[in-house]
């Protein structure tokens, strides 16, 4: 594929004198440094234009062929007269939550031209959305490399080289920011930058976004519109499309955002500091920064709440038992949120419903959050919220 150049093109500066000295330069034939009065450049490439629209109908495509995601019942005792339901985000081809971000993502640069045939994409990432953008750039066929902490599962790794992509290690999460964008300009690709575009890339008022997609799931239930619904934040973009998308329909339901240890989320908001920061990366892949990204929108957010690791594993223990499903500890921040919420209505003598999502499969985290080693290894004791849970289950009490 070959992009037509048209060059540089300056414009020329009115003398100092008066305008009949521009004017003498527009009609001297034989100035051959002066600029002519209307310039004219075609950049239209008809190849480039052949190949673009190929590519998004392939990305468009791929939404067609997907079925929506399903909104599961979580098993809780029917006297309580409060429903809780999860919405399996790991049922999407590239097994996560970041398929919906990656489509978005790469329609959104594709459309504004960053994208080009041959050159490749390149993506700072904790490890799914790398994997769900690898599916993409192999779907229309540009190279793909992620940049992305040493110590991400091996299990997404595999996954990232399976869909055709190529991983660069960082020693410090921080680092993967900088090393992208170098790596981006040194190649001559894009630099997707989930962080700054996932709010700017989805669209929020609907075309089937996880917020359109959850309420008309939830039309039928016994209480269709959720209390709450409770999120995680990685960039800040789910939860901005659900706070955005509850606003713009009238709707009374409050958006929750649960960060786990070592995340500036909580602090920038709880703080009005988008400046935040903490020293060390978090533990949950996929959620958790150790700065505020521009993708999240704090003022949209009803409500946060710190969760602790060992909680949100404890948690994804209990979703095992209930439902003989395995999902990441992302899900089990989220998921212990909700408990609490669910404490807290019962106390209040409230009914209504409340939806979380499965985030990615556990599957993912065999060696991680499913290994007893690694939680030793990590200082990680999940004894006490398991107990906690446990009696919540039986009470609705969870202190």
């Amino acid at each position: 594929m070959r992009f037509v150049s048209a060059g540089a093109s300056s414009v020329g500066a009115v003398a100092s004198s008066g305008i009949s000295h521009k004017l003498e330069a527009m009609t001297d034939s034989h100035d051959h440094t002066s600029v002519p009065a209307e310039d004219d450049i075609d950049r239209y490439d008809p190849q480039a234009r052949q190949w673009l629209a190929g590519a998004i109908r392939a990305v468009k495509s791929d939404a067609n062929r997907s079925s929506d995601t399903h909104l599961l019942h979580v098993p809780l005792p029917s006297d309580w007269g409060i429903d809780l339901y999860l919405k399996d985000e790991s049922s999407h081809p590239t097994g996560s939550l970041k398929h919906r971000l990656a489509r978005s993502l790469f329609l959104h640069a594709l459309c504004n031209g960053w994208i080009r045939p041959g050159r490749p994409v390149v993506e700072a990432s904790s490890g799914s959305t790398a994997v769900s953008e690898a599916y993409f750039a192999q779907l229309i066929g540009v190279p793909f490399i992620a940049v992305m902490a040493r110590s991400t599962s091996a299990q997404k790794i595999s996954l990232i080289e399976f869909y055709g992509g190529t991983c660069h290690f960082v020693d410090n999460a921080n680092e993967v920011y900088e090393v992208a964008a170098d790596l981006a300009a040194e190649s001559g690709g894009h630099y997707m930058d989930q962080f700054t575009y996932a709010e700017r890339a989805t669209d929020w008022r609907g075309n089937n976004n996880i917020a359109e997609s959850i309420f008309d799931q939830m039309s039928s239930e016994t209480h269709p519109e959720p209390s709450w619904i409770i999120a995680t934040a990685g960039t800040g973009g789910t939860s901005a499309t659900l706070a955005r998308y509850v606003r713009y329909t009238g709707r009374a339901t409050g958006i929750c955002v649960a960060d786990p240890d070592n995340s500036a989320f909580f602090a920038g908001w709880r703080d009005h500091d988008p400046a935040a920061t903490t020293d060390q990366g978090s533990r949950i892949e996929g959620i958790g920064r150790q700065r505020v990204e521009a993708s999240f929108i704090a003022s949209s957010i009803d409500r946060m709440m710190h969760v602790p690791d060992a909680a949100a594993i404890a948690s994804i223990q209990l979703l095992e038992t209930l439902m003989g499903r395995r999902a990441g500890a992302s899900t089990g921040t989220g998921l212990w949120a909700a408990f609490r919420i669910v404490s807290q209505m019962k106390a209040a003598g409230q009914t209504g419903s409340l939806v979380s999502l499965i985030c990615d499969p556990g599957e993912r985290y065999l060696d991680k959050y499913y290994s007893a080693q690694w939680l030793t290894e990590a200082a990680i004791d999940t004894t006490g919220y398991r107990e906690r849970l446990d009696e919540f289950m039986t009470t609705g009490v969870l202190k």
